[in-house]
C-alpha cells in the first residue's frame, strides 16, 4: 500500500515526538502530518494526478520530508533531484520524468529557470521562502486544509524516481517501487533493532539512498527522530556528541575526513550503535583509526540505488571478516556470483572465485524508467546485473573486489583500483588516495595514484618510496605514476568522482 500511511501512523501513535530535527528547529509528527497533508491538499489543487510525478530540488532540510510525505499522499511519485545536478541533468531528468511541479528553495529557483525553459515546469515552482518568479511560496502552499484522505496506491506502483549521477551519459531514473521501499525499511528493523527509540544523525543526502532509504525512512517509519544536516566534519562530531543518536551513516569518504579532523584526538562517541559505511569498498586502515579515536564499529553494507541501498550487511551478531561485505538479506533478496568470461558467461562461479553480483527479489528495482534496451541487457531472466565484482567464502560472506567498469586491465591482468587503494591508505604519508588507469604505450594501461599528502612536504617519490616497501604495491600492483594534489573531486554523495579523474589525468 502506499508508504506514507505507515509514517502518518507513527504520527497518530507519537504526536508530540520530534519526528524531525534541522539546526535550531524541531517538527513533532503531528506537525510532520499536518504539513504534508496540507501540501497534498496543493498538489491536488494543482491538478497532479495520481502516477504523475513531482521533483524536488533541495539539500537536508525539514521541508524535504514534508514535501515527499505530501507528494506521496496525493498519489504521485517523488522525482528527487540531485543538489549538485548541473543544468542539462536538471533538463534531461525534468523531461524524461514528465515532471509537473518542482519544489526548491528560493535561492536554487534561478537554477531551475535556466535549466527548464519551455517545460511545464517553469511555470510551476514552489519556492522555499520568497522569490519572485515562482509559482508560489512554501508557506502559500501550506496554506490549504489538510487532505484527509490518502490516494491508495499498490505495492508495484512507483513511490521514488531516482535519477542517478550520469557518470556515463544521461542521468537514468531508477524505478524504486513502494514495495522496494518498505521491504528495505523493514529488514533494517530487523536487522538492526530499529525502534521509537532510535534518533539518526543524516549527512548522506536525502536524495540519494544513502540518506533516504538507509536512515530517514526506516526512522520515520519506527517512530524514531531524525536529524538532518550537510556535510561538515567537526560539525557532524560535534552534533554527534551532543545530540547522541543511535544510529548513523557514512560513506568511506566521510569517514576518511572524520579521522583526518581528529589528528589522533579521541572523540568517544558512545551512544552510535550502528553506524553503516558503503558506497565503495572500505580502506581497513582507516576503519581501524575511526573505531580507535571514537569507538564506533563501523557495519559494512552493500547496495546500490537499483537495491534501495542495502542488500548486502555485515551481521551485527557475528565476529566481523576483516575486508567481507558481511552477507545477503535473504528476506528481501537473492543472489549469485556469475562468470563474466566471454566463453562462461552467466554461469555461476565456485566459492573464492570473483564474477559479478546478481540480484533479484523485493528490494530490486523493476527496471530503469523509459530505458527499454538497458532493462534488456541489465536484466537477465528476472535477475539485475550489478556490474560489481565480488566473491563468497564457503560461509556465504561476500568480498567486493571492485567495479567492472573501474577495473585496470594492465599487461593482459586485472588490476583492481579498490585493492591498490586500500594499501596506499595504509602509508602515514597519505591523508587520501584514489586510483585509476591511465594509458601506457607498452601495458596498454598503468596503476595512477592520486595522493592528498598528510604533510605538505609529502613528495610522489616519498610514496614510490613507500610502494617499493610494500609487497602488495610491487609488480603490475604497483603506482607507475603518482600525482599529488590538494583535493580529490568527490560527487555529490561524497564518493570519488573517478570519471572526472579519468578526464584529468587522461
Amino acid at each position: 500500500m502506499n508508504i506514507v500511511n505507515v509514517i502518518r501512523r507513527s504520527a497518530r501513535r507519537h504526536p508530540h515526538k520530534v519526528a524531525v530535527r534541522h539546526g535550531d528547529t524541531e517538527m513533532t509528527y503531528q506537525e510532520l502530518a499536518d504539513q504534508s497533508a496540507r501540501f497534498a491538499s496543493f498538489l491536488i489543487e494543482q491538478g497532479v494526478q495520481p502516477g504523475q510525478r513531482v521533483g524536488v530540488l533541495m539539500h537536508n532540510q525539514p521541508q524535504w520530508i514534508v514535501a515527499m510525505m505530501g507528494i506521496w499522499q496525493a498519489g504521485a511519485c517523488l522525482v528527487p533531484y540531485n543538489y549538485l545536478f548541473h543544468p542539462s541533468a536538471l533538463r534531461h531528468a525534468s523531461d524524461d520524468a514528465d515532471v509537473q511541479l518542482v519544489v526548491a528553495p528560493a535561492a536554487d529557483i534561478p537554477r531551475l529557470l535556466d535549466a527548464l525553459p519551455g517545460h511545464r515546469a517553469y511555470d510551476r515552482l514552489v519556492a522555499v521562502g520568497d522569490h519572485p518568479d515562482a509559482m508560489a511560496t512554501w508557506d502559500d502552499a501550506l496554506s490549504r486544509s489538510p487532505e484527509p484522505l490518502v490516494v491508495p496506491r499498490f505495492d508495484v506502483d512507483d513511490a521514488v524516481l531516482m535519477y542517478t549521477s550520469g557518470s556515463t551519459g544521461n542521468p537514468k531514473g531508477v524505478r524504486q517501487t513502494h514495495r522496494n521501499i518498505a521491504a528495505v525499511c523493514e529488514a533494517k528493523h530487523q536487522l538492526w533493532s530499529i525502534d521509537v527509540k532510535d534518533t539518526a544523525l543524516i549527512s548522506t543526502p536525502l536524495f540519494h539512498v544513502g540518506g533516504l532509504q538507509l536512515l530517514a525512512l526506516p526512522l520515520l517509519l519506527a517512530g524514531g527522530t531524525i536529524t538532518l544536516r550537510r556535510w561538515n566534519a567537526r560539525q557532524w562530531l560535534e552534533d554527534a556528541r551532543r545530540l547522541e543518536p543511535t544510529v548513523t551513516a557514512l560513506v568511506p569518504a566521510m569517514m576518511v575526513d572524520i579521522v583526518n579532523e581528529l589528528q589522533d584526538e579521541p572523540f568517544p562517541l558512545p551512544s552510535i550503535r550502528v553506524c553503516a559505511i558503503g558506497g565503495s569498498a572500505l580502506p581497513l586502515s582507516r576503519l581501524q583509526q575511526l573505531t580507535a579515536l571514537t569507538g564506533i564499529v563501523a557495519v559494512n553494507i552493500y547496495g546500490q540505488t537499483e537495491q534501495m541501498g542495502l542488500s548486502v550487511t555485515e551481521p551485527l551478531n557475528e565476529p566481523r571478516r576483516e575486508g567481507s561485505l558481511g552477507k545477503p538479506l535473504d528476506q528481501i533478496v537473492q543472489v549469485r556470483i556469475v562468470s563474466t568470461d566471454e566463453e562462461s558467461l552467466g554461469v555461476d562461479v565456485p566459492n573464492g572465485e570473483t564474477g559479478e553480483l546478481w540480484v533479484r527479489g523485493d528490494a530490486v528495482t523493476p527496471g530503469y524508467w523509459q530505458l527499454d534496451e538497458v532493462n534488456k541487457k541489465k536484466f537477465v531472466d528476472g535477475w539485475f546485473r550489478t556490474s560489481d565484482l565480488v566473491r563468497a567464502d564457503a560461509d556465504g560472506y561476500l568480498y567486493y573486489v571492485d567495479r567492472a567498469d573501474d577495473m585496470i586491465i594492465s599487461g593482459g591482468e586485472n588490476v583492481y583500483p579498490q585493492m591498490v587503494e586500500g594499501h596506499l591508505a595504509a602509508c602515514p604519508l597519505v591523508a587520501e588516495v584514489a586510483v585509476i588507469g591511465t594509458p601506457h604505450e607498452r601495458l596498454s594501461q598503468q596503476v595512477t595514484a592520486i595522493i592528498v599528502p598528510s604533510r605538505p612536504d609529502v613528495t610522489a617519490e616519498d610514496i614510490a618510496a613507500f610502494c617499493a616497501s610494500n609487497p602488495n604495491l610491487r609488480g603490475l600492483q604497483r603506482p607507475r605514476r603518482i600525482e599529488v594534489v590538494e583535493a580529490i573531486p568527490r560527487t555529490a554523495t561524497n564518493k570519488i568522482d573517478r570519471p572526472r579523474l579519468k578526464k584529468v589525468f587522461h
